[in-house]
C-alpha cells in the first residue's frame, strides 16, 4: 500500500519582506500543529520535519519577503514582467514571463496585500527554493526538497490549479522512457510532472483562503535527491520558447503572422518540413514544386498570404524571379 499525507499548518501569520520563511515554518511546527490531540502526519510533525518530506510553499508569501510587494497595478506593471504576449481576449492577457512562465497577467497578484499595491512573483523562484532548502537543513539537520507554487489556468480547462514555478531537492519529472507496462508495451514519452501534481496536492489542504501558506507532503521520500544536489529546478518543466505548438493563443497567432516581425518567429517553432509545407501550399490554392533547398510557389496566392503562411510555417519569401514563381527558403534557426 501507498500513502501520501498532506499538512498544511495554521496560524503563520501576515508575511512581510525580510522574514524568515523557513524559520516561520519550523517555528510553527514547534508550537504544534492543531489545537486538539494531533495524530496522523500532524501527530509526526509535531517533532519537525523528516528527511525525505516535501515542503511546498506559495509564491506570494516567497514574493512578500523578498520585496516583490510593489505600488502599482497590473496595468502598469505588466510591460515589465513580459517577456512577450501570448494571447488576449479584451483585457485579459496571457503571457510569457521573463521567468519562462506562461500565466495570465504574469501572475501579478492584487489579493491579500494593500489596496495600491501589488505582489509580482519572485524573480527566480529557483533560487528562492533552493534558499529554503538550505535554510530548513540548517535549522533542522533534515534533508527535504521545497517546492514554490503558484496558481494557473490551463489550455482547454476550466478552473485553476498550483503548480510549481520553482523547485530544489526534488526529481520534478518522473522519467518513464524505456520502461514496459504490463501488456509489454513500451514506454517512449510517459514523464510524470509530479512537482506539479504534489503542488495541487498541497493546494487542496492549504486552500485559497486559508492563510495556509506552507504544506508538507510525506511518502515521495523517492522523488527527494541528496543534500548535495538541487536538481535541476522546476525550470526544467519549462518547454523552451519554440518547443511548444501552441506558442500563441488562436488570434494573436493570426495577428504575428501578418505582421512578420522577426522577432515573433521562434515561437512559431522550427521550420516545417518541405512535405508539409508542399501541402498547405495547395490547402490555400497553390502549387508548388521542390527546388533544392527552395519550395517555387504558382498559381492563385496572394502575396499577402503567402507571406504569411511561410512566415508561420519558419520559411522566408524570397523576390521572385520573372516568370518561375515565388521561391520560399527555410528561416536559418542558428547563426
Amino acid at each position: 500500500m501507498t500513502e501520501l499525507r498532506v499538512v498544511a499548518p495554521d496560524g503563520i501569520g501576515e508575511v512581510r519582506t525580510g522574514d524568515d520563511l523557513a524559520a516561520l515554518l519550523v517555528d510553527r511546527l514547534a508550537e504544534g500543529l492543531t489545537d486538539g490531540p494531533a495524530d496522523g502526519l500532524a501527530d509526526g510533525l509535531a517533532d519537525g520535519l523528516a528527511d525525505g518530506d516535501v515542503v511546498l510553499v506559495t509564491s506570494k508569501v516567497v514574493s512578500k519577503a523578498e520585496g516583490r510587494v510593489v505600488r502599482g497595478t497590473r496595468d502598469e506593471l505588466l510591460p515589465a514582467e513580459t517577456a512577450r504576449l501570448v494571447a488576449s481576449r479584451g483585457p485579459t492577457r496571457i503571457v510569457r514571463t521573463r521567468q519562462g512562465l506562461t500565466l495570465a497577467a504574469a501572475g501579478i497578484d492584487a489579493s491579500n496585500v494593500e489596496p495600491g499595491r501589488v505582489v509580482l512573483l519572485p524573480v527566480d523562484p529557483d533560487a528562492s527554493a533552493r534558499a529554503i532548502r538550505s535554510r530548513l537543513r540548517e535549522l533542522t539537520g533534515r534533508n527535504v526538497a521545497v517546492v514554490v507554487t503558484d496558481t494557473a489556468g490551463r489550455a482547454w480547462r476550466e478552473g485553476q490549479t498550483d503548480l510549481a514555478v520553482g523547485a530544489a531537492g526534488l526529481r520534478v519529472l518522473e522519467d518513464f522512457a524505456g520502461r514496459r507496462d504490463d501488456y509489454g508495451n513500451d514506454l517512449v514519452v510517459t514523464a510524470p510532472a509530479v512537482a506539479d501534481e504534489l503542488a495541487g496536492a498541497a493546494e487542496l489542504a492549504q486552500g485559497k483562503l486559508g492563510g495556509r501558506p506552507f504544506a508538507v507532503i510525506r511518502g515521495r521520500a523517492d522523488l527527494v535527491l541528496p543534500p548535495e544536489d538541487d536538481g535541476p529546478g522546476a525550470v526544467a518543466l519549462v518547454r523552451p520558447d519554440g518547443a511548444d505548438l501552441f506558442g500563441y493563443g488562436a488570434r494573436e497567432a493570426v495577428l504575428r503572422a501578418l505582421l512578420g516581425d522577426p522577432d515573433d518567429a521562434a515561437a512559431f517553432g522550427a521550420p516545417s518540413e518541405v512535405t508539409e509545407l508542399v501541402e498547405v501550399v495547395a490547402r490555400v490554392g497553390g502549387t508548388a514544386r521542390v527546388d533544392d533547398d527552395a519550395v517555387v510557389v504558382s498559381g492563385d496566392v496572394s502575396p499577402d498570404s503567402l507571406q504569411a503562411l511561410a512566415f508561420a510555417h519558419g520559411w522566408l519569401v524570397d523576390v521572385p524571379d520573372a516568370g518561375e514563381g515565388v521561391r520560399l527558403r527555410p528561416r536559418r534557426t542558428s547563426p
